[in-house]
């Protein structure tokens, strides 16, 4: 009697993805969206200098903005699981270093831990965790994995601030921290090690018949010229300025909102442009083409983004109907920001650019936007301190928007290389 046929494996791309959306959730919830939290509790605590603290923030995602330019050599030297380990680990580490700090170096000591471990659960990381398991649907399941950094705003913004009033800000980073580094020690060990080729699987599960995007074929671009090529500095300077408007403007809507709408209606405020967020980045991931221009639909998302900053204005202070669509439409590009760079990489640079591409991209990002809180800050003295006197943040953040489309314009005229035409 003949053997039963074996029966293939599920595809394992999808359990990364859900793997990788839980680790952003980490990621960002501790490690983006508890710098400005941790900000307000370290002065309270200490009564150090606003200006001292923010610098500690700063430090944070610049160091960071370092580590990430170089995750693809930490990779190759230890690998992915341990690196992603080793991550949460320090931003567990640094996050207690934050509400424990007594003098100010102790907290410019913490801010150095909690930097280089949070991009190990960053958008580098999640790029890098998620691409080797998809070709065809990366927009997708990149756009499901990166929902994770939006849902860490909505759990651990209001989280942090009840479990700091509730319990104290130590017992609190011990144990989100806690937590944290073992639930992405379990991923590391259950998924993360896992790839592709050692499970006998190929990208999007092999499906038959099904044409594949295929990205430039021409060879891998020396490491140097990068910032040679008129589409990575574009691709690069689109997604800074993008990031720098987005960062800018978020990290000081809470303020300019609360003296219109109350504390509570701001939180439920922002909670709605962080769930905008999530369905913008889900509409393009399962709507757009593959074959579609990227930097189009990027364009497209910082339009809407634009709109939103300009319906700011004409609100003026009141919490009507133009300050509710502005939101939602401000809301709406939030998560493309992140998650349409790497699918434009992937598009336009060989897979094994890609590698190196996605990284450096984020690190620009991460340096440029690490400065928009303070810019955007200094914008603020301009007019008064209500919403209605800040017309000059807004007008500055559509602006900038409108530079990041030039940008992202201008490396769509450049023809392809002779190598890429074969």
């Amino acid at each position: 009697m003949a053997l039963p046929a074996s029966v293939p494996r599920p595809f394992f791309g999808w359990h990364v993805v859900a793997a990788t959306f839980l680790l952003a959730t980490f990621g960002w919830g501790v490690g983006f969206y508890g710098p400005p939290v941790f900000l307000y509790a370290v002065t309270a605590r200490t009564g150090w200098p606003v200006a001292l603290v923010s610098a500690a923030v700063t430090l944070h995602f610049l160091l960071g903005a370092g580590v990430v330019a170089n995750l693809p050599r930490l990779y190759r030297r230890f690998g992915v699981p341990l690196v992603t380990v080793t991550g949460s680990v320090l931003l567990a580490l640094g996050t207690a270093g934050w509400a424990l700090a007594a003098e100010p170096w102790q907290l410019f000591a913490a801010a150095l831990a909690s930097g280089a471990g949070w991009v190990a659960m960053g958008a580098a990381a999640v790029n890098a965790l998620v691409a080797p398991w998809f070709d065809l649907r990366r927009p997708a399941a990149l756009g499901m994995a990166y929902n994770g950094a939006s849902l860490g705003g909505v759990i651990f913004s209001p989280l942090w601030i009840a479990l700091i009033a509730g319990i104290g800000f130590a017992p609190a980073a011990i144990a989100v921290g806690g937590v944290m580094v073992a639930v992405v020690v379990g991923l590391s060990v259950l998924v993360f090690r896992r790839t592709p080729e050692g499970m006998g699987q190929t990208p999007d599960g092999a499906e038959g018949g099904v044409p594949r995007p295929q990205p430039p074929q021409g060879g891998s671009t020396p490491r140097r010229s990068f910032f040679c090529d008129r589409r990575f500095l574009t691709l690069a300077a689109g997604m800074m300025l993008g990031l720098f408007a987005q960062i800018g403007l978020l990290a000081h809507l809470f303020s300019l909102l609360v003296p219109v709408l109350g504390e509570g209606l701001t939180g439920f405020a922002m909670g709605g442009a962080t769930l905008a967020a999530i369905l913008g980045r889900s509409l393009v991931g399962w709507v757009m083409p593959a074959s579609a221009d990227r930097r189009l639909v990027a364009c497209a998302s910082y339009g809407v983004q634009v709109i939103g900053s300009l319906l700011f204005l004409l609100a003026a202070g009141d919490g009507g109907l133009w300050l509710a669509l502005g939101i939602a439409l401000f809301g709406l590009g939030i998560g493309n920001a992140t998650s349409l760079p790497p699918l434009i990489a992937q598009q336009e640079f060989s897979p094994v650019d890609v590698t190196r591409v996605v990284p450096l991209i984020v690190a620009i990002g991460q340096a440029g936007y690490a400065f928009a809180p303070a810019v955007f800050g200094l914008l603020r003295g301009v007019g008064k301190a209500d919403a209605a006197g800040s017309g000059a943040l807004f007008l500055c953040a559509a602006a900038i928007q409108l530079a990041a489309i030039g940008c992202l314009l201008l490396g769509r005229s450049l023809p392809l290389r002779h190598s890429e035409q074969q």
